[in-house]
């Protein structure tokens, strides 16, 4: 199954997020029948990553963008841990600063792209100024309608740039989100992550996909794409993803650079300190 085309947006198209099963599952029944689908994308993501490095002409942006308990922070932890981190960065966008909220709503999303040979995942993202702002009117309508061309215009300079760009929006039930949020509770581990907003955003959940929606349909591009990923199912959240990423950086071109010395004279020079004595 080609993920991107199963999943990706459409430039212009209108998004309808009921119209979309979170529970999707493809051609496999479980998740160890994906199991071994998922490893192969994940090594193939690793091995590209590597000459992504080397190379340092072009670098990748991935965008992670979610309801509550929708998977983000799992999906890094599962799909892209196994980079290098002296190559990866993943930057969290919580409730801005004082010193963000001085400059423009772009400009903290300017500072965590990537450099040159660098994946770098977005936890939450630019996006959380046409959604949160919107949902809870902390800026007038007026204010938070011109930023689709704002992002779109942002995006295309990174794309020009050399950067691809790939976003997700991990798509999941109200139902299944009340379940994750249970089990948070019920594991010592992860209760830390729970708060009051997690149930007093849920009544916003029309909202939020209304904004969602928006989003999705104004500035899903052909140099940024949008992909709805059904993500109920965790395991095949991370096989979409995976293909998705992998596929995407094979067809990026990316080779290993020429090297930057004689290697005929370097052999020479080790052949030679091989015969020498050693003191």
């Amino acid at each position: 199954m080609d993920y991107r085309k199963t999943f990706a947006v459409a430039p212009g198209s209108a998004v309808k997020l009921d119209s979309i099963d979170p529970s999707y599952k493809g051609e496999h029944d479980a998740h160890d029948k994906a199991k071994p689908e998922i490893q192969e994308a994940v090594e193939r993501m690793d091995r590209l990553q590597y000459l992504l490095y080397a190379d340092a002409s072009r670098s990748l942006l991935i965008v992670l963008q979610a309801l509550d308990a929708g998977g983000k922070d799992g999906t890094v932890r599962h799909l892209f841990t196994g980079m290098n981190p002296q190559g990866t960065r993943v930057a969290a966008f919580k409730e801005p600063t004082p010193a963000e909220l001085a400059h423009d709503f772009l400009w903290r999303a300017h500072q965590r792209a990537p450099a040159r040979g660098e994946v770098v995942i977005f936890n939450r993202s630019q996006y959380e100024d046409v959604l949160v702002v919107r949902v809870h009117n902390l800026v007038p309508r007026e204010t938070w309608s011109r930023r689709y061309e704002l992002i779109n215009g942002f995006e295309k300079m990174l794309s020009d740039n050399g950067t691809c760009i790939l976003k997700f929006y991990l798509h999941i039930s109200p139902e299944e989100q009340l379940e994750r949020f249970e089990k948070r509770l019920d594991d010592p581990m992860r209760r830390w992550k729970i708060s009051e907003s997690d149930y007093t955003e849920r009544k916003f959940w029309p909202d939020y996909i209304a904004a969602y929606e928006d989003a999705l349909r104004l500035t899903s591009t052909e140099w940024a794409p949008w992909y709805v990923i059904p993500s109920n199912r965790k395991w095949f959240r991370n096989l979409a993803i995976s293909q998705i990423v992998a596929d995407t950086m094979d067809d990026m071109g990316l080779k290993l650079p020429a090297p930057h010395v004689d290697l005929d004279d370097i052999r020479r020079k080790y052949h030679a300190a091989k015969r020498e004595p050693t003191q």
